[in-house]
């Protein structure tokens, strides 16, 4: 077991209420925040987060509170878990309750809106010098399976190895193996990335399109994010990896996976907006793809997968023109 620290988990959605539940395992001290006060107090005296992660038995050492400088007092570890649209938010409150040197952890997978940028470019740009010694989690994680202690792994990357490291260590449990990396860029735009092709699997399935296609997607797909990604400053290998491929497999084959259920029900003709309506979490593959494609167009590089997803998802276009418009693409060599 590691050295017992205090951390701060800030988000009870279903992936930061599974975290604080591993960390509490791993012999932590851990606390959950959750802004909202009487759901934080419903948490508390269930000890089961039955919106986000039920069935799961939260420890008594995870202590669930919606007084956020309680839950940032005296804290080894940040865990930034909250959506990808109020991290702005978040960070401005927790800047003040910070010091230089203090270790955090961003969770969140997605881009940005309007700035487009990664969310640990968001962190630094809001907190500045206290964003030091950040790093970033990213992996096939479905949160169901991390919960129930199924083996899992994942990557934690940081443009300083110590910091991945120290965030390694506190994290890493015989069910739980952690890897370290220094390519942020490829991990966290892997881990946005691939929720737009797992929409697009999602279709795929509803449609019944079959195991050739949904092949063809995948394989298709990760191209389409490492392109985009070594043009935004990623390494290629990157996407071969667990933040990359793994992540992608995972995320477009769970039925567990919000992006993937997205867009199955949009296969069987489901109105989008009905679906998000329906939805208790949030499926950041909707926004991340207009954010990639508006990426794509200011660097010149091709998404024609995302591109035909953008077409569905906000111009109403059906998904089978969208899979006839993949297929019948001008023929070309399928590397270089």
């Amino acid at each position: 077991m590691p050295e017992p620290r205090d951390i701060a988990v800030l988000g009870a959605g279903n992936w930061g209420t599974t975290l604080a539940v591993l960390l509490a395992g791993n012999g932590h001290r851990v606390r959950l925040w959750e802004f909202r006060p009487e759901a934080a107090l419903q948490i508390a005296a269930d000890r089961e987060n039955r919106e986000f992660l039920p069935g799961i038995a939260i420890p008594h050492e995870v202590a669930v509170t919606s007084d956020l400088a309680a839950a940032m007092q005296e804290v080894d570890l940040c865990v930034l878990a909250v959506p990808s649209h109020a991290l702005r938010t978040v960070c401005g409150q927790v800047g003040p309750l910070l010091t230089e040197g203090d270790l955090l952890l961003s969770v969140i997978k997605g881009l940005e809106q309007g700035t487009l940028l990664r969310m640990s470019e968001a962190i630094r740009q809001t907190l500045g010098k206290k964003a030091d010694r950040l790093a970033a989690l990213s992996g096939p994680n479905i949160a169901w399976e991390v919960a129930r202690g199924l083996p899992s792994t994942s990557v934690v990357a940081a443009a300083d190895q110590r910091t991945a490291e120290r965030v390694r260590d506190i994290l890493m449990t015989p069910q739980f193996r952690v890897y370290t990396g220094s390519d942020l860029a490829g991990l966290e735009l892997g881990g946005a990335l691939k929720n737009v092709i797992a929409i697009a699997s999602g279709i795929v399935q509803g449609l019944g399109l079959g195991a050739n296609a949904q092949g063809a997607l995948l394989t298709r797909g990760l191209a389409e994010m490492a392109r985009l990604g070594t043009a935004l400053g990623a390494r290629a290998e990157t996407f071969a990896g667990l933040s990359g491929m793994g992540d992608l497999v995972t995320t477009c084959t769970s039925p567990h996976s919000r992006n993937r259920t997205v867009g199955e029900r949009i296969g069987r003709g489901e109105k989008l907006a009905d679906i998000l309506a329906s939805l208790t979490m949030v499926a950041e593959g909707v926004t991340t793809t207009e954010a990639a494609c508006q990426l794509a167009a200011r660097r010149g590089v091709e998404l024609p997968i995302a591109e035909q997803m953008r077409q569905v998802l906000f111009q109403g276009k059906d998904p089978r023109r969208a899979v006839a418009d993949l297929m019948t693409r001008e023929p070309k060599a399928e590397v270089g």
